[in-house]
């Protein structure tokens, strides 16, 4: 007679659940695709740090820090649709990774001008400008790999390590150009002219199992594609038009340099310390998400969570202590990656793959161009207000749009477990 009690152990062993890690890892491409990103947003907030300090130590402007967020918001807005339509017809890897080289060259002539001392601030925006049109076709094709080196079933998971890391490195990056700006911009541009050639090799080493694509000639209707498929999915256009309100109206963090430096008198490694701390939130939200993934009530959580945004946003506005002013800007981007892991489930695993890029560079307009945006509106609301007023409006303008959105888009917020999504036409 058979053994049950063999047979029940081994079919436990069988069902037993490897580790989360050791699955993600085995999929070929996945690490490098970290490590590219990390490498590459890490860069990004080095960058951030010295443009923004720079810029507001050459002019003591509000209004100048306004015009950084509109320098690398016209060619995203310009460029973010075309972008989509040629991530779907070329090479996405190749695209990404000559991207990365053109910041890795805007970041050596700026170190190389700041240091010879002869950056102006029409410069930094003129580089900045041209940071802004690399990132508009960089990330709808880097936000498509994710797909097609995991499956669905990981995708959460995936998506939550992936933003723990990116959360690493905009923690480190500010405190690192917070720190080294003190020894000079030029040091801090040079770190990014490194952080962006590696990354660049990294895209080029990684491997992608993709569909062949078939191309087309781009015409509006094929560059339009993107949004009429967003606008065919209600949960999906709720759920982006909702975080790109959230950003536009809630743009703290573009004060960061003002408050840094006349409200809290904390100097550059305040500012640090302040780019730091949303980071820091996101990424403790970020590691939670990685071992224990939103299972049920995905869209309720995404609403609650844009409202603890806005409150967090106010909180910051009113503070003045850098100690609660770090605590209001950790709740803030923790709450900001409940909506990042909804929406990118939504984003991702809703679109087949020959339409991801065009959905991605939508979304990439909508949410990555409104941060931008909302640096610009509050720069100018600022100016007009005063900084602490703006932020605080900022934060009421949340909450009211949360509200509305919940009564405009009843699928979003009934949408319910994020492993049960499936591409769609």
């Amino acid at each position: 007679m058979p053994d049950h009690s063999e047979q029940a152990d081994e079919m436990r062993e069988r069902s037993a659940p490897t580790p989360i890690p050791a699955r993600l890892f085995s999929h070929r491409g996945f690490a490098v695709f970290l490590t590219a990103r990390t490498l590459s947003s890490f860069s990004s907030q080095v960058q951030a740090v010295a443009v923004g300090w720079q810029i507001y130590m050459l002019t003591h402007s509000a209004r100048a820090l306004g015009w950084v967020g509109l320098a690398q918001f016209m060619p995203m807005f310009c460029f973010t649709l075309v972008a989509g339509h040629v991530a779907d017809h070329f090479d996405r890897r190749f695209i990404t990774a000559a991207c990365q080289a053109l910041e890795s060259c805007g970041a050596l002539v700026m170190a190389i001008g700041s240091l010879g001392g002869w950056l102006t601030p029409g410069m930094i925006y003129g580089m900045v400008a041209l940071f802004g049109t690399a990132r508009a076709f960089e990330m709808p094709s880097q936000q498509t790999f994710l797909p097609a080196l995991v499956p669905p079933a990981l995708f959460a998971r995936a998506a939550a390590l992936s933003s723990s890391l990116f959360q690493v490195a905009s923690i480190m990056g500010p405190s690192v150009g917070g720190l080294l700006y003190g020894v000079g911009a030029g040091i801090c541009y040079g770190v990014c002219t490194v952080g962006f050639g590696l990354a660049s090799v990294a895209t080029l080493c990684m491997r992608l199992e993709a569909p062949t694509r078939v191309r087309r000639p781009m015409t509006l209707e094929t560059v339009m594609g993107g949004l009429h498929f967003i606008r065919a999915h209600p949960e999906m256009m709720g759920a982006i038009s909702l975080d790109l309100f959230a950003v536009l109206l809630g743009g703290a963090t573009a004060m960061l340099p003002l408050y840094a430096d006349t409200i809290l008198h904390a100097g550059p490694t305040g500012l640090g310390v302040l780019r730091m701390a949303p980071a820091l939130g996101a990424l403790l939200v970020a590691v939670i998400f990685a071992r224990w993934p939103l299972k049920r009530r995905a869209g309720e959580a995404m609403f609650a969570a844009v409202a603890v945004f806005g409150v967090a946003t106010i909180i910051f506005g009113l503070s003045r202590s850098l100690v609660l002013s770090v605590v209001a800007l950790a709740v803030l981007g923790g709450a900001d990656v409940i909506s990042v892991v909804v929406r990118g489930a939504l984003v991702q695993l809703r679109t087949p793959d020959d339409m991801r890029g065009r959905v991605s560079a939508v979304n990439m307009l909508f949410i990555g161009s409104s941060n931008q945006l909302g640096e610009f509106e509050s720069g100018m609301l600022a100016s007009l207000i005063g900084p602490v007023e703006a932020v605080v409006l900022g934060g009421i303008g949340t909450i009211a749009v949360t509200l509305l959105w919940m009564r405009l888009f009843p699928d979003l917020r009934r949408l319910d477990r994020l492993d049960d999504i499936r591409p769609t036409r």
